[in-house]
């Protein structure tokens, strides 16, 4: 976004130095300062450091963007979040994968443009956007099962890489983690701590991640011969009010409840505020795990029980898969373990259970 400006305008700047002046002042042609200036070795080391001189003395600065149209690139890459401002902003999840895919794509000397889509219509224009070659490649993070955006990019030829995916059978390259994994351990941890009735706070039913916690859930109770009671399954939609509804909810339909998992921390911070104004205690009287282990499960009150998902590294290893479509990725770099279901473009990283106060 362009920040507004105040104040009276100053002077015009003065125009920058040019290749051509680099040139002359080095004593050489425009075509070995282009060399210098890429970086390539077809130039002796007395030439590289009159010309190093010259840049210096001048304060040249490199036309990134001519530079990269000329190559056929936007040497850029746009990380779409197609949710409001609001959640944004208020979910650790999404700085943890912002600050992971930043990192690797400043490695490859890519540019990242962040870009929130909170209407069709910003889906829409976004796709005009990038079908215009104004990027090079399309990172995809919280889509949901009804999201096009996808398709319409591939069917472009934008290579794009989802951070989680639509579906089970995504067509799409993608990031995932273990989610039915994860919540099954969740909740096998709640029963073998001896909790006799387990409810669940689910994610949106149109995100595959929440109906994947929603199932380990389901998975864990038929593995340990508990009936599945649909009198504990609330939905929420991974916000802290939602968390709080949900919980009092829960409490109605079941007062006897005593462990609750949530499909996200920030969902659990919302029940455990519900909870408490109902006067019930944590763990005492009521367990509670949550998922994503982010900032907020580690300075609650007390401390949440979570399930890890290695968000850095999924940053990481969207940043990198598509890198590797687009061509450009670092020979050697490492690949992170995936499970059974991962390969070359579609990956998903193992989980972990994060043990703490409140179970």
């Amino acid at each position: 976004m362009a920040a507004a400006r105040g104040g009276r305008p100053g002077r015009p700047a003065p125009p920058r130095p040019t290749l051509e002046e680099v040139a002359r002042r080095a004593g050489v042609g425009r075509g070995t300062v282009s060399r210098v200036v890429n970086g390539s070795p077809r130039v002796s080391d007395r030439t590289r450091a009159l010309v190093e001189e010259a840049v210096a003395e001048l304060g040249y600065v490199p036309n990134r963007v001519a530079r990269a149209l000329a190559a056929g690139s936007a040497d850029a890459i746009a990380l779409v979040v197609p949710e409001a401002g609001s959640r944004f902003f208020t979910e650790p999840y999404f700085s943890d994968i912002v600050r992971a895919v930043g990192t690797e794509l400043a490695r490859a000397d890519m540019q990242l443009l962040l870009t929130l889509l909170d209407s069709q219509k910003e889906r829409d224009r976004f796709a005009q956007y990038a079908m215009a070659h104004r990027i090079d490649g399309v990172l995809l993070v919280s889509v949901h099962a009804d999201h096009t955006l996808p398709d319409l990019l591939t069917r472009a030829g934008i290579p794009t890489v989802l951070g989680g995916r639509r579906r089970a059978a995504e067509p799409v390259p993608y990031v995932d983690c273990d989610n039915t994994g994860g919540a099954r351990a969740a909740v096998a941890h709640l029963l073998d701590r001896g909790r006799r009735t387990v409810a669940t706070i689910t994610g949106p039913g149109s995100v595959h991640a929440a109906r994947c916690r929603t199932e380990g859930y389901r998975a864990a109770l038929r593995a340990a011969h508990r009936p599945l009671d649909e009198r504990l399954v609330a939905g929420g939609d991974f916000t802290e009010e939602g968390g709080g509804r949900a919980m009092r909810l829960l409490l109605e339909r079941a007062p006897a409840l005593d462990a609750v998992f949530c499909a996200s921390d920030v969902m659990a911070a919302g029940a455990r505020h519900a909870l408490r104004e109902a006067g019930r205690s944590v763990p005492d009287d009521v367990a509670l795990v949550g998922f994503d282990d982010s900032v907020v499960s580690r300075h609650m009150d007390p401390p949440l029980t979570t399930v890890r998902q290695p968000l850095p590294v999924m940053g990481r290893e969207m940043a990198r898969l598509l890198l590797d479509l687009l061509g450009r990725g670092t020979p050697g770099a490492p690949v992170a373990h995936t499970t059974g279901e991962g390969d070359r473009r579609h990956r998903v990283l193992p989980t972990e259970l994060v043990t703490r106060a409140s179970s």
